[in-house]
């Protein structure tokens, strides 16, 4: 069943380049949909047009039955060297690209730059409990990238998120013990304090900078230990 799907996703492949313009059919959509999914593996390589052909020949070859020009299992540890290797490169670049970015926002009247190179923008002040690094927050946000891109939003999903705060990325650990209850801020999170040169899924790429914007709906405090209360 797994190769006659991704049989019929190559013959869609085929077909769309000289058919760009009709539109899809329901169940193209659903064929066009696992390309997009088989692509979210693909995110990390950063492939070239030219080295994307060749991976299409690879997809060719294995799922219509054809002499495969190598054994994948002799190449498995190779694949891993690129994928590490294409990761760094692409963040050192995200790096280099979202520098300027940073100092332009930590620019911003009223923002602060800290230490671990977080800046933070108050925009509303809160007047109730500050969070410590164990407590628990429930918060609405929303997250973009420097491009304006959003990449995740508690607004569109319809209900604040709770969480700990040492459970979740640096930038928002350090910039929410900056708040207070009813305050709304600005995050902007260098990618050593967010996912690093892991990235996270197909959109937060490796030395992604990311913004947020959070408001800080409620804290509830960790129960103090035993030998606190002593």
């Amino acid at each position: 069943m797994r190769k006659l799907i991704f049989i019929a996703l190559l013959t869609l492949l085929a077909t769309r380049s000289f058919a760009a313009e009709a539109p899809l059919t329901e169940d193209q959509k659903v064929l066009y949909s696992i390309g997009l999914i088989v692509s979210r593996s693909l995110a990390v390589f950063n492939l070239t047009p030219a080295e994307l052909d060749i991976v299409k020949q690879g997809l060719t070859d294995a799922v219509s039955g054809k002499h495969l020009e190598v054994d994948p299992g002799a190449y498995n540890h190779k694949v891993q060297e690129l994928a590490k290797q294409r990761r760094k490169e692409l963040g050192d670049k995200m790096a280099a690209m979202n520098k300027g970015f940073i100092e332009k926002e930590a620019q911003e009247k009223g923002a602060v730059k800290t230490a671990s190179g977080l800046v933070f923008l108050s925009l509303k002040d809160g007047n109730g409990e500050a969070p410590g690094p164990t407590d628990t927050v429930r918060v609405n946000y929303r997250g973009t990238l420097p491009d304006g891109k959003e990449f995740d939003s508690s607004y569109k999903r319809g209900q604040p998120t709770e969480f700990r705060l040492d459970g979740v990325i640096k930038c928002w650990t350090e910039g929410l013990q900056m708040m207070k209850a009813g305050g709304k801020a600005k995050l902007v999170c260098p990618s050593s304090l967010a996912y690093g040169e892991a990235g996270a899924g197909d959109v937060v790429l490796p030395g992604a900078t990311l913004v947020f914007e959070v408001e800080l709906l409620d804290v509830k405090h960790a129960p103090k230990s035993a030998d606190a209360k002593k």
